[in-house]
């Protein structure tokens, strides 16, 4: 299929394009680079532009025969939200809006969303699924939410097919080496981490060991951004016109901090310093998927099963790239 991907020069955005190109196909990348990379998109393929521009929206559509859309083009720093709220109801809610409607112009019915974990808030039933009460705890949850609810609208009214994908913790890197994790300022834990074996960082810091877990530290389900990539391609597969998929992708088994932590002194041979500080307000003290809803409807099998594969995959990246994409600042 001939596919536009928002935000598709950012970390998870690449490596699904990444991986429609290896299975065949056609792959356009529309994104502003506010967070984005240029070395990310596939090369000749990336167009830059915002959100709230219809016009090239309905322009790029039309003109490269989309098909479908994969929606990554979203703000996702819970702390900034919760500062700055009106940043993330301009760009992720007005901003799908704008989106949405440049597809219905275009004459494109087929869209699958990057939604997350967040909009669950603080879950009552671990491991979580879709069953649970939706009960965001920030804006960016929120804003998400919000968009899931306009899809099933659109859904009703326009015959939008859209699959709403919630991700839980994404991480690794591509297989391949050519794409990675590469955010400023970076808050994911395992490239945290990674930057103390690269010497980047004095330190990694804990924040509280006092949680109801079997170390005392917070566990969250990390799954492979690859992993993630392919519950796009068959999502996309399984979208129908005037109805919708709303389902985790996790990998079903949680790691904690410290369990993350000895995985990467493992991986990388270095003796990481880590230190226990207060704990962060907000901070749930186990986020797990229930995925099986997403292993039956769309036949999907994570591949790397467990912390220690998605972290070498990680240091990997960073190893060989300790800059990022070397493109900060411009």
């Amino acid at each position: 299929m001939k596919v536009l991907l928002t935000g598709g020069a950012g970390y998870v955005g690449s490596h699904a394009g990444w991986v429609l190109a290896r299975n065949g196909h056609d792959v356009w990348v529309f994104d502003d680079l506010s967070y984005g990379h240029r070395a990310a998109a596939p090369a000749g393929r990336l167009v830059e532009g915002n959100l709230m521009d219809g016009d090239l929206l309905v322009d790029v559509m039309k003109s490269k025969g989309i098909e479908a859309v994969m929606h990554f083009a979203a703000f996702a720093y819970v702390g900034e939200s919760v500062t700055d709220p009106g940043k993330y109801y301009q760009n992720n809610v007005v901003g799908t809006l704008s989106l949405l409607d440049a597809m219905r112009t275009a004459g494109v019915d087929k869209i699958v969303f990057s939604s997350t974990c967040a909009t669950y808030g603080v879950p009552e039933i671990v491991p979580i699924t879709e069953q649970e009460k939706q009960a965001p705890i920030n804006p960016y949850g929120y804003t998400k939410l919000v968009m899931e609810r306009v899809m099933a609208d659109y859904a009703h009214a326009y015959g939008l097919g859209y699959a709403a994908l919630r991700y839980f913790n994404a991480s690794g890197a591509a297989s391949d080496g050519s794409i990675g994790e590469d955010h400023d300022p970076e808050t994911h834990l395992i490239p945290l981490v990674l930057d103390v074996a690269l010497g980047k960082r004095k330190e990694i810091l804990i924040f509280g060991d006092d949680y109801p877990t079997p170390d005392g530290t917070c566990i969250r389900d990390y799954i492979h951004v690859e992993d993630l990539a392919d519950a796009h391609i068959l999502a996309l597969e399984k979208i129908t016109p005037g109805a919708g998929l709303h389902l985790n992708l996790g990998t079903g088994a949680g790691a904690s901090v410290q369990e993350v932590i000895q995985a990467c002194r493992e991986v990388t041979g270095c003796d990481i310093a880590a230190r226990v500080v207060d704990r962060r307000p907000g901070d749930p003290p186990m986020l797990v998927a229930d995925a099986s809803l997403a292993r039956k409807t769309l036949g999907w099998e994570p591949k790397f099963v467990g912390i220690k594969p998605i972290v070498e995959s990680a240091w990997g990246w960073h190893k060989a790239h300790p800059e990022g994409y070397g493109d900060r600042g411009k």
